[in-house]
């Protein structure tokens, strides 16, 4: 069964994969390098459907304003359950409210 297409205003979570010496607090499956002085980890990303281009990607919409594309199959990405829309409401709100400042300040 194939899922409900994309729409914009969407709330994703990506889970974003990173590198650095020292991950931070939200950072998940950490693994060390082999050489050991940098660490990869993942890291959840909430961000909002911006954009459903023509080819069917994604284009999202950061709290930063930063926009990225992306698949609508790619594994890192998925809908939050009820519980996690409740439990990052405001990661959320943040990535809309800047959102909104910016169309504010272009006019």
């Amino acid at each position: 069964m194939k899922p409900p297409g994309w729409k914009p205003g969407e709330w994703v979570i990506y889970r974003k994969q990173k590198r650095s010496t020292s991950p931070g607090p939200r950072a998940e499956e950490v693994h060390p390098a082999p050489a050991g002085e940098t660490y990869s980890y993942v890291v959840e990303k909430y961000w909002i459907v911006q954009q459903v281009l023509g080819d069917g990607r994604l284009q999202m919409l950061t709290r930063r304003g930063k926009t990225h594309v992306v698949a609508p199959d790619d594994p890192r990405l998925k809908r939050p359950r009820w519980w996690e829309r409740w439990l990052f409401k405001a990661r959320f709100r943040a990535v809309e409210d800047s959102t909104a400042n910016e169309r504010s300040r272009s006019v």
